[in-house]
């Protein structure tokens, strides 16, 4: 069946604002009944190579297409010049080489790598999203009027055995930094979010055309606030990473430098709120390189990053990556997978990511995806879902606990999961839920009562 509508309003708001990108299959198949999804989405003319295999990568180029895609040439005229290429670093040990005209699509030239033995030598210059497949699961949602209390409630609200989760003084991230890369933050966003009160960030650009909510507006602001619900006095720093003015989209190769930028910061939590799809499922080029450079002897620092929002178990990146903690969804229940959450063996931890009240920025917005053209009313909070809400949970939790134990972040990740490990859901997996962050894997029943389900600390 086709594209359906959704991703496709979604992937077409990219196409559209992030000048370069492009979607495989292209646009001109997405009505063939044979195609049913969107595989990547990547920079046109462009590949990433690591600069060890740069000149291996560009003989075979030059070999495979020598006359820039095998173009006509008459009888007694000049061949054209072979390809030229004009490689830039990106980061350090990776460069991206842009593709001269005359040859096929990235899509197609990678192919022809691969069969020429190179395969995963080269790859795309993949485009990361706070939208589609990761987060938001759906465009945000009004909440009754007067609601001024986020869900779920900052502190300790601890849901497991009595006696076995004591409060312990400090258990809320006094001390930790968490550097969020998302949209911004949204201009006095503290102004009645009192749980957001020294949380740092650069502005989002919030207003669109009309003086209407851009797409995906306050989505940063969103996540420091379910952060800091788990972790109320952690120190927060929301960075803009993901211009609303592109959809909440960014190429890799940009995102690289964007990440090494914040690990300058020094960090104790390191969120992402975003993720990709790749051709053939490989990991991102620069994250690889950053983190065998970077991240791998970083003692106690800690990543996350959600899991997406396809429903599926195809793994997405930076999430699969074998150093970050990847984070799914929980559904309203607390009981089960969100419908919308990918999920498998990748997946390391599920958290509540459905129905999620929190900071939202004051304004109108319009629904992009169907029902389009509907707007919504909002006064400083809404409802929204998805694994990257699911995510900064879990880096609260983690903050929390390490202001309480002294343990670094890799160590209270590592407590925390082996807890998540004890209270595993059945045909979900290992879950976390709000006020966890000082418990201890124990042994204990289920609440069977109504409303969010009661989670077992062990």
């Amino acid at each position: 069946m086709p594209v359906d509508p959704r991703m496709r309003a979604q992937i077409l708001l990219i196409l559209r604002f992030l000048a370069g990108a492009e979607a495989f299959p292209p646009r001109d198949e997405w009505r063939n009944p044979n195609v049913n999804d969107v595989d990547y989405l990547y920079r046109k003319n462009t590949i990433l190579v690591r600069e060890r295999d740069a000149d291996r990568v560009l003989d075979a180029i030059t070999r495979l297409f020598p006359q820039g895609g095998g173009q006509y040439v008459a009888q007694g005229e000049e061949p054209p010049p072979p390809p030229q290429f004009y490689p830039e670093r990106v980061t350090a040990g990776v460069l991206s080489l842009t593709l001269p005209g005359g040859l096929p699509p990235v899509p197609a030239v990678l192919d022809a790598l691969d069969r020429d033995g190179l395969r995963g030598v080269a790859r795309i210059d993949a485009v990361l999203y706070v939208c589609p497949h990761a987060c938001p699961a759906a465009e945000p949602v009004e909440v009754p009027p007067g609601t001024a209390d986020p869900f779920p409630p900052p502190g300790l609200d601890a849901r497991c055995c009595p006696g076995h989760c004591v409060p312990r003084p400090g258990c809320d991230g006094e001390g930790v930094l968490v550097n969020v890369l998302d949209t911004g933050l949204f201009k006095d966003a503290a102004i009645g979010h009192p749980w957001l009160a020294g949380v740092g960030g650069t502005e989002e650009d919030t207003l669109g055309g009309g003086g209407f909510l851009r797409p995906y507006a306050g989505h940063g602001t969103f996540v420091a606030g379910c952060l800091r619900c788990a972790a109320p006095k952690a120190s927060v720093f929301v960075e803009r990473v993901f211009a609303l003015q592109a959809a909440g989209a960014i190429f890799e190769s940009d995102f690289a430098q964007r990440l090494e930028q914040a690990l300058d910061q020094g960090p104790d939590v390191l969120v992402f709120t975003c993720a990709a799809s790749t051709r053939q499922n490989l990991p991102l080029q620069t994250f690889d390189e950053i983190y065998e450079r970077r991240i791998r002897d970083l003692k106690g620092l800690v990543v996350l990053a959600p899991a997406g929002n396809d429903g599926t178990r195809r793994p997405m990146w930076p999430a699969a990556h074998r150093g970050v903690v990847s984070v799914g969804a929980l559904s309203a229940s607390w009981r089960d997978r969100a419908q919308f959450s990918n999920f498998g063996g990748w997946v390391d931890v599920f958290a509540p990511g459905e129905n999620l009240v929190n900071a939202y920025p004051k304004g109108t917005y319009v629904t992009k995806e169907p029902p389009v053209g509907q707007q919504r009313r909002f006064d400083g909070m809404a409802q929204w879902s998805g694994t990257s809400f699911s995510t900064p949970i879990v880096a609260g939790l983690i903050a929390a606990r390490m202001s309480a134990t002294g343990e670094n972040g890799q160590q209270a990740a590592d407590s925390l999961l082996r807890l998540a490990r004890s209270q595993a859901i059945p045909g979900v997996g290992a879950a976390l839920y709000p006020g966890q962050a000082c418990c201890e894997a124990g042994r204990c029943h289920r609440d069977a009562g109504t409303g969010p389900a009661k989670p077992p600390c062990g």
